[in-house]
């Protein structure tokens, strides 16, 4: 027979519960049953309060007794699937609910938890109509609304998932979770803006909702507002100091900051918190990598394969590393790797096309073109493999295929970086506008005998500043840096006219322009700076070094503007190189621009022409060393052997020796282009 307790008894053990009290709750339930062993109601307290005190089997073995006595109840039934699921016996719980439901087919929480249930088992299908039922039960069931969406989100069903978040916020407008949520999926659609809000709502619920600002970081550093995206890193890691995703994510933007140090500190602290994740091996190795630490960063990247051997970004970076140390042959064989991997790796498969050269029986044609075929392929993704099969069709002579594919992949690459030629006209006028003020209030006496000596080698991409730096730091006493960033990072908003160009603004621009160099130099006082926008910046560089050696490399015009046209570029600062008649358009303004440069500064310039380099050898070699104020050095005259590494689209070329004809290249396509560059032809020499 069922035996209950008195009331008060009964009462009390119950007010405890009410309370909160878990514990002397439970101890009550138990010394009562010790009485009544028979009370259904003390199993099941014993049940919950056991399980609200984390003591799950103890709470399962409460419910059995429940069940012995009262098989057919449809809560305990209820409360044993909570408690199975809590222990992970997941199968084990969405039977309990399906036990509840049987007794009781409007059990509305059963059939949620049922849903939560086989969402967490990966039975979508069963959930999505479990969390149905709940609603179709009980209509302003926001929690329902809300993992609809979720199970939406996670299938891509990006619209769907919106109206689930929207009903659950309808009737709960203070949901913390579907706001984060609809921030995703906006985000994930390239709303950014609408998302920043989405996750702001969710922080007004919930401000120490760590995740919200992480991602408000991730898209502010997407949208070039680093110092921001720092900020909102930084309120992540105050509420969530082992949050190793925000001290990565930080460690990016301190990177494209310019930070490397700060970047190092951030991706170490993430790696100390997560050791395990071979992302962050992976990404450290990038920016040791950027420091010129090759042998350091490749020892991360194999680290990052110790720990997933089918980490398909770390072969990627890899063959990038070995590439730039001229190891074409491993290079390659990791690009390989790579794919093998991730087949559908459209960026490896353009870095793979422009190691090799192809033949007419090579597969990887076959299967570049059947992925640019594939539905639903990103607008980046058939950018690069276009630009691989322009290359593929060229290597095979089918020269009006190629252009097809190279007309395609610029226009693509345009697109993506939204690129409008106008932004580059207003720029350089503002250039020519500020270099007055600039040159009046140029820094003067501060050169220390002591101090490293940047050369800037600057021209158009792909007129011949690699190899002059291939050349000039084969000299035993400089340290090629490659392309820095660093000029416009630190001192473009006093070129523009964003910042004023008075003495303080340019010293500081000078001393941070030192510091950052002086981590390239590799304990040597002359240091080559051949980032070729640097052109523009004429007028800064000689307002904060008036010293400084200003090298301009120069070449056949439709020879640099057609080399553009057939190459991607990593950097998004290169807009103009994918339309031919932006090219055009660019090339006069830069010509006008190293005109007007010439006028101001005259002989502070020295002007070298590629093909005459190529043809004159060691007669250019040694004006250009004798101009950089260095003494001879016979290693200059064969660059071909400098083994530092070369980050630029040239690093295949400066490994051979120097060889001419090259400017003609270009002349194979010529019947194609519909007098694109006649324009050229016409344009001075700066």
């Amino acid at each position: 027979d069922v035996q209950d307790p008195p009331q008060d008894k009964l009462h009390h053990v119950l007010n405890l519960f009410n309370r909160g009290q878990m514990q002397q709750a439970l101890d009550a339930a138990s010394k009562l049953l010790s009485q009544f062993p028979k009370a259904f109601i003390l199993h099941n307290v014993c049940g919950v309060t056991s399980a609200a005190l984390g003591q799950y089997d103890a709470a399962i073995e409460s419910y059995k007794k429940a069940l012995e006595i009262k098989p057919d109840d449809p809560q305990v039934h209820f409360n044993m699937g909570v408690a199975l699921a809590d222990e992970r016996d997941l199968e084990g719980a969405i039977q309990s609910y399906n036990k509840a439901l049987a007794i009781n087919p409007e059990y509305t929480d059963a059939y949620f938890n049922r849903g939560m249930t086989l969402t967490d088992i990966g039975d979508t299908e069963g959930a999505m109509e479990s969390f149905k039922q709940a609603i179709r039960l009980q209509p302003d069931r926001a929690d329902a609304h809300y993992n609809i969406g979720t199970i939406f989100r996670e299938q891509g069903l990006q619209g769907d998932a919106i109206k689930a978040y929207n009903k659950a916020l309808a009737i709960k407008p203070d949901y913390p979770e579907a706001h984060y949520n609809m921030g995703l999926v906006l985000q994930s659609k390239g709303d950014l803006e609408f998302a920043i809000e989405s996750y702001k709502q969710a922080l007004k619920s919930r401000p120490n909702y760590a995740e919200a600002y992480n991602n408000i970081g991730a898209i502010l550093q997407n949208k070039g507002n680093l110092a921001a995206a720092l900020e909102s890193y930084e309120q992540a890691i105050s509420i969530k100091s082992d949050y190793a995703d925000a001290y990565y994510n930080m460690g990016v933007a301190l990177y494209f900051k310019g930070d490397l140090e700060a970047a190092l500190k951030s991706y170490e602290q993430a790696l100390k918190i997560s050791p395990d994740n071979s992302e962050f091996y992976t990404n450290l190795g990038l920016l040791l990598l950027e420091q010129g630490e090759i042998s350091a960063a490749m020892r991360l990247y194999n680290q990052a394969l110790k720990i997933n051997p089918n980490d398909a970004q770390a072969y990627i970076n890899i063959g990038n590393a070995l590439q730039e140390k001229g190891d074409t042959s491993a290079a390659r064989n990791s690009y390989i790797e790579a794919l093998n991997l991730k087949p559908d790796a459209a960026e490896v498969h353009r870095n793979l096309s422009d190691l090799k050269k192809f033949s007419s029986n090579d597969e990887q044609i076959a299967i570049m073109e059947a992925l640019l075929q594939k539905k639903g392929i990103s607008q980046n993704c058939q950018c690069h493999l276009s630009f691989a099969l322009a290359k593929a069709y060229s290597d095979l002579n089918q020269l009006e295929i190629s252009f097809k594919f190279l007309k395609a992949a610029n226009a693509l690459r345009k697109t993506l970086l939204t690129y409008d030629i106008s932004q580059d006209i207003k720029l350089f006028n503002t250039l020519k506008s500020t270099q007055s003020s600039l040159k009046h209030n140029a820094l003067v006496n501060i050169e220390a005998s002591d101090e490293i000596r940047p050369v800037f080698i600057v021209g158009m991409p792909r007129s011949g500043t690699t190899l002059v730096e291939q050349i000039i730091s084969s000299h035993s006493l400089v340290t090629g840096a490659g392309e820095l960033s660093y000029i416009s990072d630190f001192g473009g908003a006093i070129a523009d006219g964003s910042l004023d160009s008075n003495e303080r603004n340019i010293s500081e621009f000078r001393r941070r322009y030192i510091d950052a160099l002086k981590k390239r130099a590799q304990n040597k006082y002359v240091v080559t700076d051949k980032m070729p926008q640097n052109f523009m910046y004429i007028a800064l560089i000689l307002s904060a070094f008036p010293q400084a050696k200003i090298i301009h490399t120069q070449r056949e015009p439709a020879a640099t503007c057609w080399s553009n046209y057939q190459h991607y570029f990593s950097s998004k600062r290169l807009g103009y190189c994918y339309d031919l008649n932006d090219l055009v358009e660019y090339y006069v303004l830069y010509q006008n621009l190293m005109q007007f440069w010439k006028q101001k500064y005259g002989q502070r310039i020295y002007n070298i022409n590629y093909d005459n380099l190529t043809i004159n050898q060691e007669e250019e070699t040694r004006k250009l060393i004798h101009y950089t104020g260095l003494n001879w050095d016979d290693a200059c005259l064969c660059p071909q052997d400098n083994k530092r590494a070369v980050r630029t689209a040239s690093q295949q070329q400066v490994r051979q020796k120097v060889y001419q004809g090259s400017s003609q290249k270009w002349r194979k396509f010529e019947p194609l282009l519909n007098g694109a560059f006649d324009r050229l032809e016409s344009q001075p020499q700066a």
